[in-house]
């Protein structure tokens, strides 16, 4: 059984007895407090547009949900709750329905006409990846995961800005560098500029542009490396230089024009009306210099008619939080081109603010003052940082204790979580220790409950089972998994995984304590709790996948 069945089912009966015009009918979780595994509100929602009391709909409700398969009986609580307490039966389906594939439970097939591209991190080939960036990769990267586990067709892009200022500002600075002088005050001052320069074996002849070809192609390198180390997957690596080639700057200047969508200002072309309204998204915009060169905003905007032309039915771009102002111009040009605004999101994530030894790490990336991810990784482990990063919305400020991500105790919450997969997986090494090879448990074996071969039917292991509160508040937590994977997509931020999973692993420390589960004097128990064990230990894995940790055996 998986949750979303039984809610199916409560919202037939729903539409059975009341009608199909009316507020839908969702299953929660019930409160710790309350002696049920799940809660009906609908009766709340509904009583108004029936002129009845909610606990008169509550009352007219419980005794037909509790004839559903899965379900042992119900309860009418104040103002008009139905409880809903699930069935041995019920349990049983839960677990086996995660026994059997977990991944099939999550999918739904009708998200996989839905083409979605996801960019993410996209820095400017100018440096080392920084801490910030490493947010940006967790996230995009996380999301990417989440959404290809509900079903969706998803790619992800990195945008490598290799044309422009800032790349000729690079050259510059590696020139200066390898010549002995000194870097201009706008351009790069950092130690791995030295590197960049040192790194040049023969420049006999070069220019400043073959030094930014190089220094570019070469930091290009170790970002990639970096991405790869950092379990971040891209599907293509888009470069700037592309468009260029291809002439779609100019391109979609054409389109605009023809369209209407620009006028010429102070020898300028402008994207928008002269005439402003005061919406920020209405305001005109440079995109082309009086000295004739392309803005970034035009070359952005062509960038995402390459996204929009490629078939893409949503497009995700993730930034810092600094382009808060870029977004309704983005919108409105998104519009321009023929893509709907409203399939067009922006996520920006905030600020990295590192903490070691209770001291705050500065960092300013121009400079030379900054921390890398590759540094910050091989420090804290990219477990810690990818569980860290993904532990709080975009919107906020993350605050990142280094000396706590490394901490091998429960007090780290990465580590408290997988700590949880490698003591399952511990147990399930030390049966053959404990129990006798193939000691029969009804139809399916203890052996077979530990290794789940493929084919089982491991309903069998809990006939006449009872369970007890510690295992039933398990399997609950269980069920609710994939409506946490909808959230994420639906608010886009992986954050709610983490939080689920710490839950989860909160919640089998006390069921190992007071369930005994190698009990070799009760095989059927035995088998019962290595299926419940096992089962957990799959959605722990499974969520610790779509954040880009590791879920490991030992620890």
């Amino acid at each position: 059984m998986k949750l979303h069945d039984l809610q199916q089912l409560v919202s037939q009966t729903v539409i059975a007895r009341f009608g199909a015009d009316l507020p839908a009918a969702g299953l929660s979780a019930a409160p710790d407090h309350v002696a049920a595994d799940f809660s009906l509100s609908w009766p709340l929602s509904a009583a108004k547009l029936l002129k009845k009391s909610p606990l008169e709909l509550a009352g007219a409700l419980a005794p037909d949900i509790a004839k559903l398969p899965g379900v042992a009986g119900t309860d009418v609580v104040p103002p008009g709750f139905v409880n809903i307490t699930l069935s041995a039966a019920g349990c049983a389906g839960a677990i086996t329905e995660i026994l059997k594939d977990h991944a099939a439970c999550l999918k739904n097939p009708a998200n996989a006409g839905t083409k979605v591209l996801l960019e993410f991190v996209s820095a400017n080939p100018t440096g080392p990846l920084h801490v910030a960036s490493g947010r940006g990769a967790a996230l995009g990267d996380s999301l990417a995961r989440i959404l290809r586990a509900l079903g969706y067709t998803v790619e992800s892009e990195f945008y490598i800005n290799d044309a422009g200022n800032q790349v000729r500002l690079l050259g510059e600075s590696v020139l200066a560098r390898r010549k002995g002088k000194t870097v201009a005050e706008e351009g790069y001052h950092g130690d791995y500029v030295k590197d960049l320069a040192a790194a040049v074996s023969d420049d006999s002849g070069w220019t400043a542009d073959d030094y930014s070809r190089f220094a570019i192609d070469l930091l290009l390198k170790g970002q990639k490396e970096d991405m790869a180390a950092f379990r971040t997957h891209f599907d293509r690596w888009f470069h700037e230089t592309e468009l260029h080639r291809a002439n779609e700057p100019e391109k979609l200047l054409a389109l605009l024009r023809k369209n209407g969508m620009t006028h010429e200002a102070d020898g300028a072309v402008w994207f928008g009306e002269p005439n402003e309204s005061g919406r920020e998204e209405d305001k005109a915009r440079v995109l082309v210099r009086k000295d004739g060169s392309p803005t970034y905003f035009l070359n952005d905007i062509a960038y995402h008619k390459n996204k929009h032309d490629r078939g893409f039915d949503i497009i995700i771009d993730i930034w810092g939080a600094d382009h808060h102002g870029y977004v309704p111009r983005m919108r409105h040009a998104m519009a321009a081109i023929g893509h709907d605004p409203e399939k067009f999101k922006v996520i920006l994530h905030q600020l990295v603010h590192l903490n070691k030894n209770g001291e705050a790490v500065k960092m300013s990336k121009r400079a030379g003052e900054f921390i890398t991810l590759r540094e910050l990784t091989g420090e804290a482990g990219t477990d810690a940082c990818r569980f860290f990063f993904a532990s709080r919305t975009p919107n906020s400020h993350l605050n990142f204790d280094i000396e706590l991500a490394k901490k091998r105790s429960q007090e780290n919450p990465v580590f408290y979580v997988q700590y949880v997969h490698a003591r399952i997986s511990s147990i399930l090494r030390s049966l053959e220790e404990k129990l006798p090879a193939g000691a029969p448990a009804g139809p399916v074996t203890i052996r077979n409950a530990a290794s789940f071969a493929p084919g089982l039917d491991f309903t069998a292991a809990f006939d006449g089972y009872e369970f007890a509160p510690q295992e039933r508040k398990l399997i609950k937590k269980m069920l609710l998994y994939p409506a946490v994977l909808k959230l994420c997509a639906a608010d886009l931020t992986p954050h709610y995984v983490t939080t689920y999973l710490t839950e989860l692993a909160g919640l089998f420390h006390p069921f190992y304590d007071a369930c005994r589960v190698l009990d070799p004097d009760r095989p059927e128990t035995t088998a019962a709790r290595l299926c419940l064990c096992r089962a957990v230990a799959g959605v722990i894995s499974s969520g610790l996948d779509v954040i880009g940790v590791c879920a490991p055996e030992a620890m």
